[in-house]
């Protein structure tokens, strides 16, 4: 889509501001919760597995809906038994119009901003933030506008992200105020992170991980003795310094050396998609195996007998399989002067060997493991509640909120 249609697409939500107000006037159904993800383009992360749970576990009570700007999702969630519908949809327009509550894990957008006025929004977003997020990230152009131009460019975009989320989710006391910063609430609720459940056996149903291709193709390469190193890199603009780093070719003559893949699951916004997949296809490197960046993580994470990343989140919740990580930031001068500020200092809050270049890498990936003691230090601070069903907990979290 050209720069020009984007524009006039994005102004013409102008126009949708009297249904926004109009949608606070429609009676809401108390037994019907709406969850979406990722703006309506995936089924993933924390409402993904809120929305299996309840489902599994409260339906009697509670009629649980997926909503979608993917029809495809909505087709493929409902071959499984469950309730979906694709947005733009008349089941689905009702539906985001008379759900009493709303829970996503980016902005009100991933089911219906337009339709959300009324309803009661719960923010599960997507991650323990080791970077600044939202308010507090000093470069977020959105939130913090550099003049009247970039403030008037992006009105919408602030009306339609912010205004109003009634609640967020985080795991821990010790989070509590960087997530009431960060979404310039008070209403934070701590509880555990949904998508842990997933990580334990028994906790979550998950057909749709049952289905996947990439996780029966793990299986397989773990059954055969291999390592599986799960490698999940954050995204910024200086990630293309990876192919200055990296020798892929030696690389790959080393992960085959010792018995490993390198499964890398690239962020979606992510820029070296197309250059790595290049680079495997052209000199065959079987042993590294991309992983669809829509791919949900946490059908994969807990497969992962290592995980290799930098700044991502995701390696908190990694924490909760007291397995090893290996951090490679490889960019962190430029990226804290060029893409975000850090809550924590980064080598106190990262209980793992730090990997400069392509020989400290390899020598991490064979190095006794030495950081248990520190995970667990971290893993204190991050969850307050790690032995507890996450998904239940948020449920009666849910219920005292709206019974109050």
């Amino acid at each position: 889509m050209s720069k020009v249609k984007m524009g006039l697409r994005y102004w013409l939500q102008i126009f949708m501001l009297p249904v926004y107000l109009l949608s606070f006037l429609i009676p809401r159904n108390k037994k019907i919760w709406l969850y979406g993800s990722t703006f309506g383009k995936r089924f993933a992360d924390n409402p993904k597995y809120f929305y299996l749970y309840m489902n599994q576990n409260h339906k009697e009570h509670i009629r649980n809906i997926w909503i979608t700007k993917n029809r495809n999702i909505a087709d493929q969630i409902t071959e499984k038994g469950y309730e979906a519908y694709y947005l733009y949809s008349i089941r689905g327009l009702w539906f985001a119009a008379v759900g009493s509550v709303y829970f996503y894990d980016n902005y009100s957008k991933d089911i219906s901003f337009w339709l959300s006025g009324g309803a009661r929004k719960v923010n599960l977003w997507h991650g323990i933030p080791l970077k600044k997020i939202n308010m507090d990230n000093i470069y977020d152009s959105v939130r913090h506008p550099k003049g009247w131009k970039d403030s008037m460019r992006y009105w919408l975009r602030r009306l339609s992200d912010e205004k109003p989320s009634h609640y967020v989710l985080t795991t821990s006391c010790f989070l509590s105020e960087i997530f009431a910063s960060a979404f310039a609430t008070k209403n934070v609720i701590i509880a555990g992170y949904p998508r842990n459940d997933s990580l334990y056996e028994g906790r979550i149903k998950d057909e749709f991980k049952e289905a996947s291709e990439i996780v029966n193709w793990i299986y397989k390469r773990k059954e055969e003795g291999n390592r599986i190193i799960l490698y999940m890199p954050t995204f910024r603009e200086s990630e293309m310094q990876l192919f200055d780093v990296l020798d892929f070719n030696e690389l790959h003559r080393f992960l085959e050396k010792n018995q490993m893949y390198l499964c890398i699951k690239l962020h979606p916004k992510s820029n070296i998609k197309i250059r790595l997949e290049e680079i495997c296809k052209d000199i065959h490197l079987d042993r590294i195996k991309l992983i669809g960046a829509d791919t949900d993580p946490y059908e994969i994470l807990g497969l992962a007998d290592q995980l290799l990343t930098d700044y991502s989140s995701i390696y908190f919740d990694y924490l909760l399989l007291e397995r090893p990580i290996v951090f490679f930031p490889y960019d962190y001068e430029e990226y804290l002067q060029h893409s975000r500020e850090l809550y924590f200092p980064y080598d106190d809050f990262t209980p793992g060997i730090k990997a400069m270049n392509m020989l400290q890498l390899q020598e991490a990936f064979l190095e006794e493991d030495r950081y248990q003691e520190k995970r667990k230090e971290i893993k204190k601070k991050m969850f307050d509640y790690s032995e507890e069903i996450a998904s239940e907990l948020l449920y009666k979290r849910i219920i005292h909120m709206l019974s109050s």
